[in-house]
């Protein structure tokens, strides 16, 4: 499941702050109104307009994480998503959205799919979910959760591979990431991690043919890969 250690970074920053005054230090309206265009949005009382309900994924159930568990973002123009990471919940789906509404929990993924084939979007893609346990990966990233236990091959249904897959192919259309081992990665893989989802029985052959499968089908009936509108 999502890391519950802090994201480190869930209010305005420092530098956020300073980017008015370094970039007249420097003499560069460029650099000003670029940084400015890209942040303006994270100062207090400012936020991109959202949609309520509204989901990145047609067919998925819209869930709210608690606020304390993801950053508010505007992804891909401040942070490049260039990763999907690919997590187990140890537990079940409704243990999970329970878990991710619960501030005190520390994190939530964008996504959970269930045995079913049935997807959860709890955070916005646009949005930081602290789903990785590692900042950089928290920012360039999407997670998708998927119902069971890493130690139960029985959990990873047909109707759960196809689902992911069809959602991470989604994803990965909408950024341009490429469907390789490099770029569609395990809990276990991120740096300074200490989890081990999603485990040994989990088919990453099988899962990463489906994903091709269905970003090919998805290019062949022209689906738009841009970033959802509805979800702002």
């Amino acid at each position: 499941m999502g890391d519950t250690r802090s994201d480190g970074d869930r209010r305005i920053g420092r530098r956020t702050l300073l980017v008015g005054g370094a970039a007249a230090a420097v003499g560069s309206a460029v650099l000003a109104r670029a940084e400015l265009a890209r942040l303006w949005w994270r100062l207090p009382g400012v936020e991109r307009p959202r949609v309520a309900g509204a989901v990145d994924f047609p067919g998925a159930r819209w869930v709210s994480a608690s606020p304390a568990n993801f950053r508010r973002a505007d992804r891909p123009d401040d942070y490049a998503v260039d990763r999907v990471v690919v997590h187990v919940t140890q537990g079940s789906r409704d243990g999970a959205v329970k878990a991710f509404r619960d501030p005190a929990h520390g994190a939530a993924a964008h996504y959970i799919v269930g045995q079913d084939g049935g997807v959860t979007q709890l955070v916005r893609e646009l949005d930081v979910a602290f789903h990785a346990g590692n900042r950089g990966y928290n920012e360039r990233s999407v997670g998708i959760e998927h119902e069971g236990f890493v130690d139960r091959p029985q959990d990873f249904t047909d109707a759960m591979y196809a689902a992911s897959a069809r959602l991470a192919a989604a994803v990965c259309l909408r950024y341009g990431i490429p469907v390789d081992r490099e770029h569609v990665v395990g809990h276990v893989e991120v740096p300074g991690t200490d989890h081990t989802d999603p485990g040994p029985h989990w088919d990453w052959e099988r899962y990463l043919g489906l994903v091709r499968r269905a970003r090919t089908a998805a290019e062949n009936e022209g689906r738009n890969p841009a970033p959802s509108p509805s979800a702002r």
